[in-house]
């Protein structure tokens, strides 16, 4: 069975990221994956502190709530993750996470040790602003991450000018039906 992880980098549950990404897994479920969230906001966890302790194993040595974080990400065959936009960027939750996975990039550049299977991955990012390029510097980021995990960027869903007075209903809706077709996509792998 397809293993389809979200990670969820918003510090707001219940709002309109966490709602987009939950759809996603209801597709994913519904086209027969295994589904799990990680809600980054609810774990207690450190910053990287550069401390050199993975670069022999590709083990991170702090001890907190991310470490069973790492297996999942490694298990998993299809990665969302997500993220509301904060001045052109992740969330300081989502990327605080990244920034602890220097131990997966040791394991892939320097101890040769990456997952060969195909994965995919997706980004799904909302903004406040109602322009494209808000959404660039994040999406560089995830890319790279994903390169680190062997995982094509196969999807993306960007929700621009959540906070614009005005959007409607409508558009909500859509949004929804396309994070509930991103969902399924993930959970088949081609």
């Amino acid at each position: 069975m397809m293993k389809v992880l979200a990670i969820s980098g918003t510090p707001k549950k219940g709002g309109l990221t966490d709602l987009l990404l939950d759809r996603a897994l209801e597709g994913a479920a519904a086209a027969g994956a295994e589904t799990e969230k990680i809600v980054l906001n609810d774990l207690v966890f450190r910053p990287c502190i550069d401390c050199g302790g993975c670069d022999k194993a590709g083990i991170c040595v702090l001890e907190d709530d991310l470490k069973p974080v790492y297996g999942k990400l490694q298990a998993a065959d299809s990665i969302i993750m997500a993220s509301p936009v904060f001045f052109g960027t992740l969330s300081a939750q989502l990327k605080m996470m990244i920034d602890r996975m220097q131990a997966l990039w040791v394991l892939k550049y320097v101890l040769k040790k990456a997952p060969a299977r195909k994965r995919k991955g997706a980004f799904l990012c909302v903004g406040g602003m109602d322009t494209a390029e808000y959404f660039e510097s994040a999406k560089k980021i995830i890319k790279i991450v994903f390169a680190v995990l062997n995982i094509e960027y196969s999807g993306e869903l960007f929700f621009r000018g959540a906070n614009m007075s005005g959007k409607d209903a409508r558009i909500r809706d859509e949004m929804l039906a396309k994070a509930y077709e991103l969902g399924e996509s993930l959970a088949k792998i081609a």
